[in-house]
């Protein structure tokens, strides 16, 4: 049987590379496609736009692919921490902000997403309640044990976080500026809210937890001296400390950005 996607496979790992033909696929449809797109269209290419596309692509590879992918469905629950990152806060803004307006549209037109918005705020709390809700459904045991040890499976738990890593950068990222929330200070608070308030009950729980929660990864060949405990303990702090520099780091150029441009405008009154 050809083993198309990352999946638990209860042997011993080795450091051998191994190709996964589903995750190539996955990675460079999107791209053909994306740039397919431009030629059709009669678009140019923005060389940021596409540099942004590309590393979102790198990025979605890199999590699904040898050696993260495969560790991560069934070895180490600090590398399934990883993945998690790697979709969510890093392939999906890069892949957003990668696609220009025109294209954004047509997608959006085809999904029948056009009227889609995030400038009120219910429709804020609902995507930050939606994310929320998928990450501790994909992170509790019983999800990760049910889908890790089929190929299906562990491919449907990456593309949901995928999605999920839209939903949360759309109202801040969005190729179409109509459908982000406005308010500089809004797009923060949100970001701020919704990935550090309910993420830290399940990081918590892993960090401080005396016994794995996850058979999954606790019955698994051990790699090197590191334990089940351990690792364990690593992916609390993963999705703990992980999140901080990207989100901080992009709240904090918002602000700086909202900051810079209401001194020019105080300058030109």
């Amino acid at each position: 049987m050809i083993t198309w996607w990352c999946v638990s496979q209860e042997e011993p790992w080795t450091w051998s590379w191994t190709p996964y033909p589903g995750v190539w696929i996955a990675s460079l449809v999107p791209l053909f496609a994306y740039l397919a797109a431009h030629r059709r269209a009669g678009r140019p290419f923005e060389s940021k736009r596409v540099w942004a596309f590309v590393a979102g692509v790198v990025a979605f590879w890199a999590a699904s692919g040898w050696p993260i992918g495969p560790l991560g469905a069934g070895y180490l629950a600090s590398a399934h921490m990883l993945q998690f990152l790697l979709y969510t806060l890093v392939a999906a803004p890069l892949l957003l902000i990668g696609t220009p307006r025109w294209m954004g549209e047509r997608i959006f037109a085809r999904m029948r997403l056009s009227k889609l918005s995030f400038k009120r705020g219910k429709s804020l709390v609902a995507a930050a309640a939606v994310y929320n809700v998928g990450l501790l459904l994909s992170h509790a045991p019983i999800t990760v044990e049910a889908l890790r040890g089929y190929q299906l499976g562990s491919f449907f738990m990456d593309m949901v976080w995928m999605l999920m890593g839209f939903l949360l950068w759309l109202p801040v990222l969005s190729p179409v500026t109509e459908m982000r929330t406005e308010a500089p200070l809004g797009k923060v608070a949100y970001l701020l809210a919704t990935t550090m308030l309910v993420a830290i009950i399940p990081a918590s729980y892993l960090t401080f937890s005396e016994v794995p929660i996850y058979s999954i990864y606790e019955l698994a060949p051990r790699i090197g001296s590191i334990t089940a405990g351990q690792d364990q303990q690593m992916a609390g702090l993963i999705m703990k400390i992980g999140t901080v520099p990207i989100i901080w780091g992009t709240a904090a150029v918002i602000w700086f950005r909202w900051a810079s441009e209401e001194a020019r405008a105080d300058s030109r009154r």
